[in-house]
């Protein structure tokens, strides 16, 4: 570099410097700012000669991290000096201990604990990934501020990462939208969770992010209009009643409109509430609340309210903080519009999460904020002893969960995840009374424990000392607080039974003149295809496993040599069969083809999401059943790119001409005279797709059919779709996919 390029650098980065102090959401003291020097003055000088793979100079990185921190999270200036150093132990020769003695404990507290999430190796297994994830979880446990500079650090990698290898990005998206996206919608951090989504969606499924961008950019002009209308209207009532507000349009995220199309099977124009409005009130602490149903009323006198639609989380706010009215009404031109009121502390803390909740505590420290914070994560994190890739699934399906309320016997609220049944209830009290658990009362009717609850429901549990939980109880409960305590207090008693089963295999075997050793073990695990050797000793323990079956592997144990022949030939004689009836094929055969030198191996088309020629596609390795192909957008894709990214392999297909595939479509309507026969002739014409099934069927003039046809490609399956489209009566045609 020139030295007149070094100096515009150098003076981009005071640049950013000041940028960072000046945005900073916590007002900065002298020792703050002091703070905040001397840890940009360390970092400069540690990253000095390194640079991204942008080209630019490494510390921008870092700057652009504690940006994050300090103005859209809103953390005070120990967080904002540990994200400037977050990359400091990790990338240089600068240690923990010289942090702490150039700084102050805390400072290197939380550094450490960002360099120890970064340092968890990656891309070994399933389990590794798992384990960073779970190691990463756990710091909660420690300082809640470590996850939160390590979101900021991750959103700022998102949006940096244009210059990465496509599989790179792919699996550092689907990570983002595994576990990152769900913990900054914990933390209450909406903004960031949303970036997350927006940006995880553009790098998994770049086609369908762009379609969504370029239709929302085409109609924006008419929303703007749309919500202007809106907004015109509520101003005058609001004035005339002296409120002080704002009202801002608020489109809905890609991501949302992405999930909304897939969860409904809809198009983006059938989307119905693809923006809302936003009306920011100012009240004092007293005043909020009746302000909100002010506004309410106002805006209810206009549009007509979706009753079903109504969300009051001011009367009762989301564990994780969140406050507001969430309305949707009927606005002009017969579309849903949704509008949330807040008062402007909901609005901050709906924007900042966890920062703005101890800034609105009378007198309390950024500590004393977390004390809170921590006690309403804690219930994922109580069971470290199930395996990682289980606890990384428990706690992400706690991270999402919608909540619900509901009562006590004495008129206590208590907050449950959405889906919750009486049994969760009980555990949510205490774990001795879910485990002592002998029936449930709703409103006053015994139910029974796998009941689901609903918001209002008053939930009396009865017990019992002499009541135990059984394995069917697992099936009761949906919270991992409720499941873990009950997985503990079963293995303690499957160990018991399984020390008993084992003593008792010993000499079961020995009568059958086989000692009982860890081949044996393993031999007889798969013998009865189970998973753990405790799995084995626990049946018989429990007398599930009987003499015969025990005869019958030693049996197979002596003749496994001549079995080996057996089934050798039959293998061979079963291969040969395939290969007569293989129809002859061409050089130009349709098949896929793997990774970068597009290698030809054998494969299997995976059942979820049944891909066909002209499908973005990726091949993943599985244990049993070599490279299973899923669909870029199948419903588990996202899971095995974050969890397995080592097993995942690029694959795409070359030539489509030869091989036949089946795809089941299903269509709607209208019952229109004629129909079935317009769909029969639609589909034979259509470029020699043959039928494989039909089934149709009517119900009060709404037509249903599902049709399986065989077809060559893609581009033929979509031309057959957008003739069925064209039939009169037909209102939808979407492709099944199997979850």
């Amino acid at each position: 570099m020139t030295e007149i390029d070094i100096e515009k650098e150098n003076k981009a980065i005071a640049q950013e410097y000041k940028e960072l102090l000046r945005i900073s959401y916590q007002t900065l003291s002298p020792t703050d700012k002091k703070l905040i020097r001397k840890a940009f003055d360390v970092a400069v000088d540690a990253h000095k000669e390194q640079r991204r793979k942008s080209g630019e100079a490494y510390i921008f990185h870092p700057i652009a991290v504690a940006k994050i921190v300090a103005s859209e999270i809103g953390l005070g200036a120990t967080s904002i000096a540990a994200a400037l150093l977050h990359d400091v132990v990790e990338d240089t020769p600068m240690t923990v201990q010289e942090i702490e003695r150039l700084f102050n404990p805390k400072v290197a507290q939380l550094v450490e604990g960002l360099t120890k999430i970064s340092l968890v190796q990656k891309d070994l297994n399933a389990s590794m990934q798992a384990e960073n994830f779970r190691k990463m979880i756990l710091t909660l446990n420690d300082d809640v501020r470590v996850i939160l500079i390590k979101l900021a650090d991750r959103l700022h990698n998102m949006q940096t990462m244009d210059s990465m290898a496509e599989y790179k990005q792919t699996k550092i998206a689907s990570e983002t939208l595994y576990i990152y996206a769900p913990l900054a919608h914990r933390l209450g951090l909406y903004n960031i969770k949303t970036k997350l989504e927006d940006l995880g969606l553009k790098y998994t499924e770049p086609n369908v992010y762009n379609d969504i961008v370029s239709k929302i950019r085409e109609t924006k002009e008419e929303q703007d209009a749309y919500i202007k209308d809106i907004s015109d209207v509520l101003k005058k009532s609001l004035d005339i009643e002296n409120i002080d507000y704002i009202i801002k349009g608020r489109p809905k995220s890609i991501y949302s409109i992405r999930r909304k199309m897939r969860a409904q099977n809809v198009s983006f124009d059938e989307v119905y509430d693809k923006f809302a409005l936003r009306i920011v009130y100012k009240s004092d602490p007293h005043d909020e609340k009746f302000i909100a149903w002010k506004i309410y009323s106002i805006v209810t006198d206009h549009y007509r309210p979706s009753p079903s639609r109504l969300r009051d989380w001011i009367s009762s706010p989301k564990s994780t903080g969140y406050e507001a009215l969430h309305i949707t009404v009927m606005g002009p031109k017969g579309r849903w519009v949704e509008v949330q009121v807040r008062s402007e502390r909901m609005d901050e803390i709906a924007e900042k999460g966890y920062a703005a909740h101890y800034k609105y505590k009378n007198g309390a420290t950024e500590e004393s904020g977390l004390d809170t914070w921590l006690n309403l994560l804690r219930e994922a994190l109580e069971n470290q002893e199930t395996n990682a890739v289980d606890f990384v699934e428990d706690f992400k399906m706690n991270l999402y969960s919608k909540e619900i309320f509901v009562f006590t016997p004495k008129g206590e609220i208590k907050s449950l995840p959405k889906g919750a049944t009486s049994l969760d209830f009980a555990f949510s009290i205490h774990s001795e009374i879910g485990i002592k658990t002998r029936g449930t009362r709703v409103n006053g009717r015994l139910v029974p424990l796998n009941h689901e609850l609903k918001s209002g429901d008053q939930v009396e549990v009865i017990t019992s000392a002499n009541q135990k939980p059984t394995v069917n109880w697992l099936e009761y409960v949906t919270t991992s607080r409720a499941k873990n305590k009950i997985k503990n207090v079963l293995n303690e008693n499957t160990k018991k039974i399984g020390e008993e089963g084992k003593e008792l295999l010993t000499r079961k075997l020995k009568h059958l003149k086989v000692t009982l050793n860890e081949q044996v073990t393993n031999e007889l695990v798969n013998f009865f295809k189970l998973k753990t050797s405790l799995d084995l000793f626990y049946r018989v323990g429990i007398g599930a496993i009987e003499n015969q079956q025990l005869k019958d592997y030693a049996a197979q144990k002596s003749n496994s040599f001549i079995n080996f022949f057996k089934n050798k030939i039959k293998r061979n004689k079963d291969t040969a069969d395939e290969d007569i009836h293989k129809p002859v094929i061409s050089s130009n055969y349709d098949m896929l083809v793997f990774g970068t030198e597009h290698d030809k191996l054998d494969y299997k088309l995976s059942q979820c999401c049944n891909p066909i020629p002209g499908d973005d596609v990726f091949g993943f390795v599985t244990i049993n059943e070599g490279i299973k192909v899923h669909k870029k957008d199948c419903p588990n894709a996202i899971g095995m790119q974050s969890n397995y990214a080592y097993r995942i392999m690029s694959a795409k297909w070359i030539d489509s001409s030869q091989e036949e595939f089946k795809a089941i479509i299903n269509i709607t309507g209208m019952d229109v005279l004629g129909l079935t026969n317009q769909l029969t002739k639609v589909i034979s014409n259509n470029m020699s797709v043959n039928i494989q099934s039909i089934s149709l069927s009517t119900d009060a003039g709404i037509f249903h059919g599902q049709v399986a046809v065989i077809v060559k490609n893609n581009t033929i399956l979509k031309k057959m779709i957008n003739a069925i489209k064209k039939i009169d009566g037909v209102d939808k045609v979407t492709r099944e996919y199997r979850t």
